[in-house]
């Protein structure tokens, strides 16, 4: 297979030494580029897009055409999953996610079934092997999924949640119910990251964004159980290269330990964490992704740059950093604002990796 012009994403997430310190941004392809609302509009709406691979292949290059960014993200959805499994998923404009069938019945939830995603996730197959296509071995591709716990948090609600009070009571009056969606949802998960891998993914993320709205105790037993077991299942080598693997808990800081525990091999931080501390306490064992406030990027462009060398000397010297931002960009991200990120990251970097 030939080889990548630019693996430094790949070698930071393997803490292998790096010229300088890689960045890609949560949300890099979205609604604060203009030529991704002309895509969208084109497909009509957002679930279309997902959908049609020419079109998402179209807008996961688009910050590559305008920034020199380290690597590519599918771009794709976290619902995927389930409305794969017949949830009905749906968005409502200025609303969100929805689902047409939320699983609140017992039946239901004893009735959900694993989807395969050679056959029921085709269009995000398609779209995995195209865009590393599209890509020539420019930069690497990141696959990605919810976690276990963030996707039955959506497919309880029937959407997003104020105080996921659907969730919790069933967290706690049926925890055996809760424990089936999250077993299927793990096994769901595996295969459909395994899929994408095997597509052409060269890296892949899980995204536990609400495992921070649980207690310690909870968050172990139905967050983090169940993303450890994923990772244990997933493919670490494909067509002779390492895959490696990065797990982001948003409100994840008190359990870095713990998540650096589960074998993966990078543990995205939100913005709330000191990568400084972060690296003492767990980056003897893992890369570390962050993480930047996405609210920076509204600054001017020299608070950017001052931000950005602020988080490069708190992670100091030597390899295993990735960065990015502590969630993803917001819709009215000025750009020439994001240029300036990763010209700073570029520019300042280097000399931690002398």
């Amino acid at each position: 297979m030939t080889a990548l012009k630019n693996d430094t994403f790949l070698r930071a997430l393997q803490r292998q030494p790096t010229a300088y310190t890689p960045v890609w941004l949560m949300r890099q392809a979205g609604r604060y580029l203009p030529e991704y609302n002309q895509t969208r509009a084109r497909a009509g709406d957002f679930l279309s897009l997902c959908k049609n691979p020419d079109l998402a292949t179209e807008v996961t290059l688009q910050p590559l055409a305008r920034f020199p960014l380290d690597a590519a993200i599918l771009f794709s959805d976290i619902l995927t999953v389930p409305d794969a499994m017949g949830l009905g998923l749906y968005f409502s404009q200025g609303e969100g996610p929805k689902f047409e069938r939320p699983l609140r019945e017992e039946w239901a939830i004893r009735d959900l079934a694993v989807p395969d995603p050679e056959t029921h996730l085709r269009y995000v197959m398609d779209a995995v092997s195209q865009i590393r296509r599209a890509l020539d071995n420019q930069v690497p591709l990141i696959g990605f999924s919810g976690s276990p716990f963030t996707l039955a948090c959506y497919m309880i609600e029937g959407g997003s949640s104020q105080d996921f009070a659907q969730v919790k009571a069933m967290l706690y009056q049926r925890p055996e119910l809760l424990h089936h969606i999250l077993d299927v949802n793990a096994r769901a998960v595996t295969a459909y990251l395994n899929a994408q891998i095997e597509s052409g993914a060269q890296a892949v993320m899980i995204f536990d964004t609400w495992g921070g709205v649980l207690s310690h105790a909870a968050y172990h037993e139905f967050s983090l159980r169940y993303i450890e077991r994923i990772v244990a299942g997933l493919k670490r080598e494909h067509a002779g290269a390492a895959v490696p693997n990065i797990v982001f808990t948003k409100g994840g800081g008190h359990w870095l330990e713990s998540i650096a525990a589960t074998g993966c091999d990078a543990v995205g931080l939100d913005w709330t964490v000191d990568i400084g501390l972060a690296r003492e306490r767990v980056g003897a064992k893992v890369a570390l992704q962050g993480n930047l406030d996405p609210a920076v990027l509204f600054a001017a462009p020299e608070v950017i740059r001052t931000e950005v060398a602020r988080i490069l000397e708190r992670f100091g010297p030597g390899s295993g950093h990735v960065f990015n931002l502590g969630h993803g960009i917001a819709q009215h991200t000025p750009p020439d604002h994001v240029s300036a990120l990763v010209e700073a990251v570029h520019q300042l970097s280097g000399k931690y990796h002398a």
